[in-house]
């Protein structure tokens, strides 16, 4: 029989994010909207869609040798499992996303102390008993189905729920009074899976691929001409990742720069190379960043 790797790809809000991920890592995974075991072009991996929250419990049972779920529900859940690598992207953004607790505007609430014999609504249930115990206040921690945002007033007291920029609790009128955690997408794996070596090689490419699939999405190339007598206040001027590479070009006095930044100081870094004499300046998207 040959060797499988049984994956689980997270159902749900990450669904979507999850699949475009390993598409520029360079596995193309097919769902259909109605399988469970979605399609993939690598005939060693084995893909099932599992909702996050249930993600831990089934690669430590060893029913799935590896898979894609939030920190927060591997916590949640108290169960353990090995964490390959952290892969921080989300359902909207490439950031962290973060459990809040909150409350209604006008409510008078600023603390968690103010909460002392209230309702608490939440999916993380487990979690948000932990964080009011090591307060020591006192509340009725209420499993939530969904639509927590509009469950107080009236429902709920309280509630703690995942964000990553806070608009739908300002749309539901409510104020973040306290972050109980951040979390991320990690790739874990059980021990079952960890003690194959095949299995472990496998999955340390995916973490590697996944991994050097992000890190791409927030840099970009660049490439540009200088005069040799201008390198040295050009290179000044480039936040290079590891030391930029240098060509000579087929005109000796001129050499040509290859590096990466950050996407975001692409802005500021391209007009004071031009003003530093750089030519020929071309950025260009990247695919992977391995490290």
């Amino acid at each position: 029989m040959a060797n499988k790797l049984r994956l689980g790809i997270p159902k749900g809000s990450l669904q979507d994010a999850t699949i475009a991920l390993f598409k520029r890592a360079g596995w193309n995974i097919y769902a259909d909207g109605r399988s469970y075991f979605p399609s993939i072009d690598d005939k060693e991996i084995e893909c099932m869609l599992i909702r996050a929250q249930e993600m831990a419990r089934y690669v430590e049972h060893g029913v799935l040798d590896a898979g894609l779920t939030g920190i927060d529900w591997v916590v949640e859940s108290g169960l353990t499992v090995n964490s390959i690598t952290s892969l921080t992207y989300a359902k909207q953004s490439r950031r962290k996303v973060r459990w809040v607790l909150a409350v209604p505007e006008g409510s008078g609430f600023t603390k968690a102390e103010d909460l002392e014999g209230k309702i608490v609504a939440t999916e993380l249930v487990e979690v948000t008993k932990r964080y009011f115990a090591a307060k020591g206040v006192n509340v009725k921690v209420e499993f939530s189905w969904g639509a927590t945002e509009v469950k107080p007033p009236t429902l709920a007291d309280a509630i703690v729920e995942v964000t990553e920029t806070g608009s739908s609790l300002k749309a539901n009128r409510l104020k973040i009074i306290d972050t109980i955690m951040e979390s991320e997408t990690h790739l874990i794996a059980g021990k079952n899976a960890l003690a194959d070596p095949w299995k472990v090689e496998k999955i340390e490419q995916i973490a590697l691929m996944l991994k050097a699939a992000i890190d791409a999405q927030s840099q970009v190339g660049l490439m540009l001409n200088a005069k040799k007598s201008d390198l040295e206040q050009v290179l000044a001027i480039l936040p290079a990742l590891n030391s930029p590479t240098i060509s000579e070009l087929s005109n000796p006095s001129f050499v040509a720069v290859n590096t990466i930044l950050e996407e975001s100081t692409v802005r500021e870094v391209v007009p004071k190379l031009k003003a530093a004499g750089a030519t020929g300046i071309v950025e260009y998207p990247l695919n992977k960043v391995v490290l």
